[in-house]
């Protein structure tokens, strides 16, 4: 599975004083971290406090890119903050996100076409969350013909079916997971699926486990990426040993070690 760290991101007090300060040394740390954690690719995000984020997006991404050639997931409700980090950026690329909304749509998919970039698209449009897995069905189905329509490869998208908190959205946690195998059987060839792991525990007490109970229920209905905190070791030895007991990797005693020196 496609592990995504989430901890770039402004919003976290030690990034967020980094960007203000153009402190490379410590967003260069944070990305080393979570790759030595197990993390194959990395969010990048200005946070909502950036004051200027067409400056601060790109000098993230050169910042990370100094230390690292892992696949960088540009992070912006704002589609020129994206492409500015597209506009330098040397690593392969994932646009995080486009919702449902044809106006998003029609931005960002010919955005992903123009710099050779995987989408993330989320089931959600102007009309707000969806209440059921008919409406985050109906919604991926919309975000994967604008992609076929576009010509954008429906092998290169990531469809995300909104993880919501679980202590105030326990009711819709199996539509959500429901809806992970679902999306796979939209198009031919199909899209792939991600999630955002961390809103699940939100405001709970336990988050860790509940993160990686809930991680382990996805693996099991075939998510294929997830964007969560790869320093939380027990939830990737989780991770690791769900994709084992799913045949997706080789047992052997030491497996937790092998994985991670894949």
């Amino acid at each position: 599975m496609l592990v995504v760290g989430e901890l770039i991101n402004g919003m976290y007090s030690n990034i967020g004083a980094a960007i203000r300060e153009r402190n490379k040394e410590a967003v260069q740390k944070c990305a080393l971290e979570q790759i030595a954690c197990g993390a194959e690719a990395l969010d990048v995000n200005c946070g909502p406090a950036s004051r200027q984020p067409l400056l601060d997006m790109p000098w993230l991404v050169e910042t990370i890119q100094e230390v690292t050639d892992k696949t960088l997931c540009l992070d912006s409700s704002k589609p020129a903050v994206i492409e500015e980090g597209l506009k330098v950026s040397r690593n392969k690329t994932i646009i995080n996100s486009t919702t449902a909304d044809a106006d998003k749509l029609d931005i960002l998919v010919p955005l992903a076409n123009k710099y050779k970039s995987r989408l993330i698209g989320i089931t959600i449009n102007a009309k707000g969350i969806p209440q059921n897995k008919d409406q985050r069905l109906e919604l991926a189905v919309s975000i994967v013909s604008a992609c076929q329509e576009k010509g954008f490869p429906v092998e290169n998208l990531y469809l995300d079916p909104i993880v919501l908190p679980v202590n105030v959205a326990q009711p819709q946690m199996r539509d959500i997971l429901e809806s992970i195998s679902e999306f796979k059987i939209i198009s031919e060839p199909g899209a792939k699926t991600i999630i955002g792991l961390s809103n699940v525990s939100q405001g709970t007490i336990f988050r860790s486990l509940v993160n990686r109970t809930f991680l382990t229920m996805a693996v099991a209905y075939g998510l294929d990426s997830a964007i969560l905190d790869p320093k939380d070791k027990e939830l990737i030895d989780t991770l690791i040993t769900a994709e084992l007991i799913l045949n997706k990797n080789i047992y052997c005693d030491s497996y937790l070690e092998a994985y991670r020196k894949k």
